[in-house]
């Protein structure tokens, strides 16, 4: 089973203003065309068994988009996509909200975004959110790592501050999105010690000597067993982040570097997300 556990998709001149798509873009060398269709997003996963789409919902940032939009696409293909909802608290956004996105619209999962929202993510406002979820079975995956939309603070993307979180909640699951790149260390100590949290290598693989001593610090810290398999469509594609995985011991030619085992990789690879999730 190949899942790519993080994907977007949105009408990027309907949702997303002007300033986000142009910093967005920005975030890759060479930029990437975030307004992508339906159709591509389709033929983007086509390498993969299953994925797991969702938008954003953040006034802060400039990118609010609806649940509606999202739960359309992927009940349209419900033997291959999986939706997750979004909520942005700072528009009062909560429970409710949830509710009517997993009863109504058949969305299975929540993606929160805490530095585009400009909202820690302890802040009173997430609890009840937190609970819901917990209670219901419901996976998050939280945006964790840097970004290069001005005034979306830092601080609130630290992979350190879902150690609160899973703390209070130890029966969430949780994915950190990005390994919380670059302060992967962190992340890689914290997704260590709590059992229902995880994290996944989307955007990672572009920085090629980060994306090689990451993974040798994951082996290093025992946890790759706790790494899930992500795109971030469309900053890269399922087929890409596959391949620079398959070549990742190619920096090592010629050293003595340690080498990544392939048997990691393909587990990496091959990880049931969906099973992993409680999406089954």
């Amino acid at each position: 089973m190949v899942v790519d556990c993080h994907s977007h998709i949105w009408n990027a001149a309907e949702h997303i203003r002007e300033d986000f798509l142009r910093q967005g873009s920005a975030s890759k060398a060479g930029g990437v065309r975030i307004n992508v269709t339906m159709e591509e997003h389709l033929a983007a996963m086509e390498p993969v068994d299953r994925a797991i789409v969702f938008g954003l919902r953040a006034n802060h940032a400039g990118v609010v988009v609806p649940n509606e939009y999202v739960a359309e696409y992927v009940n349209g293909h419900p033997e291959k996509l999986i939706g997750f909802a979004c909520l942005d608290p700072a528009l009062g956004e909560g429970v409710e909200e949830l509710e009517r996105a997993v009863s109504d619209l058949k969305l299975r999962g929540l993606k929160l975004g805490p530095i585009y929202q400009n909202i820690h993510p302890m802040d009173e406002r997430l609890q009840p959110v937190y609970r819901f979820c917990q209670q219901r079975g419901l996976p998050i995956l939280f945006h964790m790592g840097t970004n290069p939309i001005r005034h979306c603070p830092l601080k609130f993307t630290l992979p350190i501050v879902l150690d609160d979180v899973a703390i209070a909640y130890p029966d969430l699951v949780m994915v950190m999105a990005h390994l919380g790149h670059p302060w992967e260390r962190d992340a890689l100590v914290t997704i260590r010690k709590h059992p229902n949290l995880y994290a996944d290598i989307s955007a990672l693989h572009y920085r090629t000597w980060e994306f090689y001593n990451t993974m040798v610090l994951a082996v290093e810290w025992g946890v790759t067993h706790k790494l899930l398999f992500g795109s971030d469509f469309p900053w890269s594609t399922p087929a890409a982040t596959s391949e620079a995985l398959g070549n990742i011991n190619t920096i090592t030619q010629g050293t003595n570097l340690p080498r990544i085992a392939r048997e990691v990789i393909r587990d990496i690879v091959e990880r049931d997300t969906v099973k992993v999730l409680r999406l089954e």
